[in-house]
């Protein structure tokens, strides 16, 4: 249910005086009276994660030329990693703190080193939004006839397409201006039915490829889905790719901590265990069915399949649908997401207003629909800038008052910025592509964990160096 104080009504007074009222306690703890139930949080986690990048990410591993075994148990092992950190380390600090990591992170670095994070932040989310816009138009140009848009094409090909970008901005944008409820309401609505259309639409396709069995699935699998061998110019991928793929590829959200926004509602910390709904029907039954789909398009001649290319062979019309539906039900916490980052650098202007210009910053991008093609190497980047972030407000939570260490430095000491935060963020940023260039590595992903694991360490080393020294200048300061 949609919260009455957080209710955006066009029919009473400004819509503007209204949004001004709603609270989402971005630099306040949630109150118990507003935490929400389990039911919620898997609507919500599995709508973010049901999305339109998983006809994107599903081709990516076949064109890859990732084998049937590789697939399968890359993607097993991978999703359940996922769900352990989300289960083990976001949603546990959580509810423990009732606060954004935005908010928390303010008060353990300090304003000067969480705006540069934010703005990061912000941008990220605003491209996933734009991201997850693209791929919904997307849907609408095939089913309604308008041109065709290419997503390997950076400029768009019509301007319908670029009015189309604008209408589904527009109400992505309202969704995420009008706070966690109205997120959350859309994703219990639109959800449910998703995960039905992906597989319906994947075992549709397998007579298409000689699958009339289900002793033929295998060899169809080996021989004409995920058949080892890569497309032209693609990178070979092998099983260590899928899984830490599958496991990283939302590493600012659970070890990276930002999912916060969502988990900090939580009534329980083991909420977090909701994330299997999005893991396992969000990623690995819809990558593996869509990647069914995009062998079946590459079959009939289609050599770049777009997403609603690939869910419309096998589901028809309602294969249309769920890539717009699965792409709104994705932008709209990533958009409201980066709200709450911005936020952070202007905390005096409303949560609404910040995300109404990130809402137009995402249109404009909406434009370009060749910025889809950047997907994967976009996380993988991402990855790597948030996994520190997210070690140093676990070890500020939950290590540093077994240390002796002084928690939320930054607002303990009337603002001053935390450079133990800040250096370990570097450190491990610049230790880890150093690492990835070293070993010669071709995926970032592959740095996400021992980044994690260097900024931990550092973090911890250069607060006890850093708080060692302000103790001994306190101590001189009273002697004297």
């Amino acid at each position: 249910m949609i919260d009455k104080k957080s209710q955006v009504s066009l029919n009473e007074g400004s819509i503007t005086s209204q949004l001004d009222h709603v609270n989402d306690f971005e630099r306040e703890p949630v109150p118990a009276s507003r935490t929400k139930g389990f039911k919620d949080f898997l609507a919500l986690v599995a709508g973010e994660h049901i999305a339109g990048t998983e006809f994107v990410i599903g081709p990516l591993f076949v064109l890859h030329g990732v084998s049937a075994t590789a697939v399968i148990f890359g993607l097993l092992i991978g999703n359940i990693l996922a769900v352990l950190s989300w289960t083990l380390f976001c949603a546990p600090l959580a509810v423990k703190t009732r606060l954004t990591l935005f908010y928390l992170l303010e008060k353990i670095a300090g304003r000067k080193l969480v705006s540069l994070f934010n703005a990061i932040s912000g941008l990220q989310s605003t491209v996933f939004a734009a991201f997850m816009a693209i791929v919904a138009a997307g849907g609408i140009v095939l089913m309604t006839g308008l041109p065709n848009q290419s997503f390997t094409q950076m400029q768009p090909s019509h301007f319908s397409w670029m009015l189309l970008i604008i209408v589904l901005m527009a109400l992505i944008t309202f969704i995420s201006i009008s706070g966690i409820d109205w997120v959350t309401q859309f994703a219990r609505v639109t959800t449910p039915w998703l995960p039905w259309i992906f597989l319906a639409s994947g075992i549709a396709v397998l007579p298409q490829l000689g699958v009339h069995s289900l002793s033929d699935f295998w060899q169809v699998a080996n021989t004409k889905i995920w058949t080892g061998m890569p497309a032209a110019g693609m990178e070979h991928f092998n099983i260590w790719h899928i899984i830490f793929f599958s496991w990283l590829a939302n590493t600012a959200l659970h070890i990276g901590l930002q999912d916060t926004f969502i988990y900090r509602y939580a009534k329980r910390s083991w909420y977090g265990i909701a994330s299997f709904g999005g893991m396992f029907i969000g990623h690995f039954m819809a990558w593996i069915a869509s990647g069914i789909l995009c062998a079946a398009a590459i079959q009939v001649g289609i050599g770049d399949p777009t997403p609603a290319q690939v869910a419309m062979i096998g589901a028809g019309i309602a294969g249309g649908i769920c890539v717009i539906i699965a792409g709104w039900t994705t932008a709209n916490p990533s958009l409201y997401r980066a709200g709450l980052a911005v936020q952070g650098i202007f905390p005096n202007v409303k949560r609404w207003k910040i995300t109404l210009l990130l809402g137009i910053g995402a249109t404009v991008l909406g434009f370009f629909p060749g910025v889809v093609s950047k997907l994967d190497s976009f996380l993988a980047v991402f990855a790597l800038i948030a996994a520190p972030v997210g070690a140093v407000a676990f070890m500020d939570v939950y290590l540093f008052p077994r240390l002796g260490l002084q928690q939320n430095y930054s607002y303990n000491n009337k603002g001053k910025t935390n450079w133990a935060a800040g250096g370990s963020w570097v450190i491990s940023i610049a230790l880890s592509y150093l690492l990835f260039v070293w070993l010669k590595l071709d995926f970032f992903f592959f740095m996400a964990i021992p980044g994690w694991i260097i900024a931990a360490i550092s973090y911890v080393l250069l607060s006890k160096l850093m708080q060692g020294k302000n103790e001994q200048a306190e101590i001189l300061i009273r002697v004297r």
